[in-house]
């Protein structure tokens, strides 16, 4: 979006009805120049003396909306405003005088209570986008809860926390970066080897939780394998002492392991998302 400058001293020099019609003129050129180019060819531009007899040829090499703007009119358009918002003032020197700088509203930062709603652009979910992804979490940690009764005389378990929320980011948003499978594996091995390694030098306590998790996020965006639930690994082996003793081995399991098996329900889920709809 381009920022439209008027004349300080036109605007201030006008009445209330000279800069009600300003606005108005200002508001139906920026419609014209924001339209395709094909819409504004033979069309006359509006000026504050009325509209120009002035239209360019959609042929012509100088078909361009600031020289246009600029012969009809006489108003400059800038490059994008900083900081953009509704409202936005700042002052400038050109041949002498000052302007002010009007910002287009498409360059205003939304109210920060809007991350409050809902996202106004996704539609209603139907039965079977609701019931398939919330059968498939149910079946995931069934098949972890058999599993920890099998593995259960070795000390294992499959059920940790970090898998539920895999779950969610698997069903809830399967085409959302943290569900690709290049993220999660690399997050969940790498995170989990930083955790061990955390308790090896530090110890159980503080420091050796906000070192592991520290260094987990930086893992994360150094090889671009963003996987929120896998920061939560360190912590959990930090924390757990029945994990210990699986020492280097907690890099594949639960947590790669499981995500194995999450990745496979996941198929299932989408497969009926798709064909089987109520």
């Amino acid at each position: 979006m381009h920022a439209l400058s008027l004349s300080f001293s036109d605007w201030a020099g006008a009445g209330k009805r000279g800069k009600e019609e300003m606005g108005m003129q200002l508001k139906v050129n920026c419609d014209y120049l924001l339209r395709p180019q094909s819409n504004l060819a033979g069309r006359p531009f509006l000026t504050r003396a009325g509209p120009s007899s002035f239209s360019p040829s959609r042929s012509s090499p100088q078909f361009n909306a600031r020289h246009w703007a600029e012969r009809a009119v006489g108003l400059g358009l800038d490059g994008p405003a900083a900081g953009g918002g509704v409202g936005n003032r700042r002052r400038r020197k050109r041949s002498g005088r000052s302007d002010v700088v009007v910002v287009a509203s498409g360059n205003a930062a939304a109210p920060s209570w809007d991350s409050w709603k809902p996202d106004k652009a996704s539609s209603a979910p139907s039965l079977s986008d609701i019931a398939w992804p919330a059968a498939g979490a149910f079946a995931a940690m069934a098949i972890f809860g058999k599993m920890d009764q099998i593995l259960a005389p070795k000390g294992f378990s499959m059920t940790i926390a970090p898998l539920g929320a895999v779950c969610a980011v698997l069903f809830t948003a399967p085409s959302s970066p943290a569900a690709r499978k290049y993220n999660m594996f690399m997050a969940q091995i790498g995170c989990a080897v930083i955790g061990v390694l955390a308790f090896s030098m530090f110890g159980p306590g503080w420091l050796a939780r906000s070192t592991a998790l520290a260094a987990s996020i930086a893992f994360m965006i150094y090889t671009r394998a963003t996987h929120p639930p896998a920061a939560s690994l360190p912590i959990l082996f930090i924390d757990a002492a029945k994990l210990h003793h699986l020492n280097f081995w907690y890099a594949i399991f639960p947590g790669a392991t499981g995500c194995i098996v999450l990745c496979l329900i996941q198929e299932m889920v989408s497969f009926l998302k798709e064909n089987v709809k109520f």
